[in-house]
């Protein structure tokens, strides 16, 4: 099953849309969700600063922003 980790901030909206986005697509694909909050952890921050939500599946970086669905789903059939 994929792993998706979500990079977010606190009180961050894109974060809760894209939460919220792949939330509802766990009805149709297999794959996890894991959320990880950048805030207070420097080095995640220097990485993502104000990228946030970045979007990975299985480690690899998928997207930042906003999630795509048919984008998304392409690459979570693809695995």
């Amino acid at each position: 099953m994929a792993l998706v980790t979500v990079y977010s901030r606190s009180n961050c909206h894109l974060c809760d849309v894209a939460l919220e986005t792949l939330t509802n697509l766990q009805g149709e694909l297999e794959f996890e969700i894991e959320k990880q909050v950048i805030d207070g952890n420097p080095e995640l921050e220097s990485k993502y600063g104000e990228q946030v939500p970045v979007i990975l599946i299985n480690g690899k970086q998928h997207d930042f922003f906003r999630v795509d669905p048919e984008r998304f789903r392409k690459a979570i059939n693809s695995l």
